[in-house]
C-alpha cells in the first residue's frame, strides 16, 4: 500500500489577520494545504542545533515561553486568540500550555484568489517588528490528487496571476517561501496524472522566477518526506525540471512527523544529488516522531504527537539553512479521527501538542 502524500491539509482558516475595509472586501480566505503522510520529524537534534526541549521550552523569566528566532511571530493567530480565550474562562494551565504554539512563529497560507491584501498586511508587520516572513504558496492546478485539500488554481493563467499577486504582496519584506508541499511528490508518487506534469513544472519553475523578483525573498521547493518517497534519486529530476537550481533550496517534512534526525540525513543525502543544495525542515509536530510505521493514514490527525523544536536558524547543520514551523500546530489534517475540516483550528489536538512536547 502506497505511503500517502506527504503533508497535511493547510487550512481554510475562518481568520488569519485582521484586515482593514478594502483589503476585507478583496479577500476570501481560502488556505490551502495538502493531505500527505510523509514527514513531519521528531527530535533529536544533531550538532549544535537547539534540541525540542531547548527550542520548543525555552521560557522567560516570568515562565512565558518566548521566542528568539528571526521570523515573524503573528500575534492576532488562532493559538493565541485561544490562550486569551481560555485564560478568561479560568483555564490557565490550559492557556499556558497553548501558549506554546503562540508565542512562536508559523507559516501563512496565502489565501487562495486574492493572495495579495493578507501577505501586504503580515509583510508590513514583519518589516515593522524587523522579522522573516514565512510563507507557503499552495495553490498548483489539480492540487492534492483529489484528497482533503483539494483544488488549486483553476487553470496555469490563473496561477500566474496569483503567484504575481503573492509575490508583490511580499514587496521588499523579508520573506521564506516554501513552494507547493506535495506537488512534486504526487508527480513521483504516481498520483498527479501525467497529461499535467509538463504544465506543473513550468508553472513552478515561473513560479520560482516570479518570487525571486523580490529583493529579499527566498525560495525553497517542497520535496516531501523520507517516509513517503525513501528512494531521494527519484526526487533530483523532477525537482530540478520545478526549477530547484534557480531557488533557494528544498523543503522536507511539511505538515508531517518525521524525526529531526531522519529529516536531515534525508535532506542531506538529496542535497548530494542536487550539487549541494539547502534545505529548511518542518518541525512543528514532530516532537513524538510518526504515528505507528507511518504508513496509511498515519499522517492524518494522529494521536500521541507532539510540538516539535522551535523555529531556528541555529540548526548545527551548514545545509540545514532553518526549521520551521510551516504546519501551522493546532490546524487539522482534515475529517480522520474526529478532526474538522482540513486547516480548521482544533483546540484539544492543540492542547495535545503543547502538553507532549518535551520539557
Amino acid at each position: 500500500m502506497p505511503v500517502p502524500p506527504t503533508h497535511t491539509p493547510a487550512r481554510t482558516p475562518t481568520r488569519t489577520f485582521a484586515l482593514t475595509g478594502a483589503a476585507i472586501l478583496l479577500a476570501t480566505f481560502v488556505i490551502g494545504c495538502s493531505d500527505s503522510g510523509g514527514g513531519g520529524g521528531a527530535g533529536s537534534s544533531g550538532g549544535g542545533r537547539d534540541s525540542a526541549a531547548e527550542a520548543a521550552q525555552r521560557t522567560a523569566p516570568s515562565g512565558s515561553p518566548t521566542d528568539s528566532s528571526p521570523f515573524w511571530v503573528d500575534p492576532d493567530s488562532d493559538a493565541s486568540d485561544q490562550v486569551a480565550k481560555w485564560k478568561r474562562e479560568g483555564r490557565g494551565s490550559d492557556a499556558a500550555m497553548v501558549e506554546r504554539i503562540a508565542a512562536h512563529p508559523q507559516a501563512m497560507w496565502a489565501p487562495g484568489d486574492y493572495p495579495r491584501p493578507p501577505i501586504s498586511e503580515a509583510a508590513a508587520q514583519a518589516r515593522k517588528a524587523g522579522k522573516t516572513l514565512v510563507l507557503v504558496a499552495y495553490n498548483i492546478p489539480h492540487r492534492d490528487c483529489g484528497q482533503h485539500s483539494a483544488g488549486g488554481a483553476h487553470s496555469a493563467d490563473f496561477y500566474h496571476q496569483w503567484i504575481d499577486a503573492f509575490a508583490s504582496g511580499i514587496g521588499k519584506a523579508k520573506a521564506v517561501v516554501v513552494l507547493e508541499p506535495d506537488a512534486i511528490g504526487h508527480i513521483v508518487s504516481g498520483c498527479s496524472p501525467k497529461q499535467y506534469e509538463d504544465e506543473r513544472y513550468a508553472l513552478m519553475s515561473s513560479a520560482i522566477d516570479r518570487l525571486k523578483r523580490q529583493p529579499n525573498t527566498k525560495v525553497y521547493v517542497d520535496a516531501g518526506n523520507p517516509a513517503w518517497i525513501p528512494d531521494a534519486s527519484k526526487l533530483v529530476d523532477p525537482l530540478r525540471r520545478a526549477g530547484v537550481g534557480k531557488a533557494d533550496g528544498f523543503s522536507l517534512n511539511v505538515s508531517n512527523f518525521q524525526t529531526d534526525k531522519a529529516s536531515a540525513a534525508y535532506g542531506r543525502r538529496l542535497s548530494g544529488l542536487l550539487d549541494g543544495a539547502h534545505f529548511v525542515v518542518d518541525t512543528s509536530r514532530n516532537g513524538a516522531g510518526p504515528y505507528g510505521d507511518g504508513q496509511g493514514d498515519a499522517w492524518c490527525n494522529p494521536p500521541g504527537r507532539a510540538l516539535g523544536s522551535a523555529p531556528t536558524t541555529r540548526t548545527g547543520d551548514a545545509l540545514n539553512d532553518a526549521n520551521l514551523w510551516v504546519k501551522r500546530p493546532g490546524e487539522s489534517d482534515g475529517t480522520c479521527r474526529g478532526g474538522p475540516q482540513a486547516g480548521t483550528w482544533w483546540a484539544d489536538y492543540a492542547l495535545g501538542l503543547a502538553r507532549n512536547a518535551k520539557r
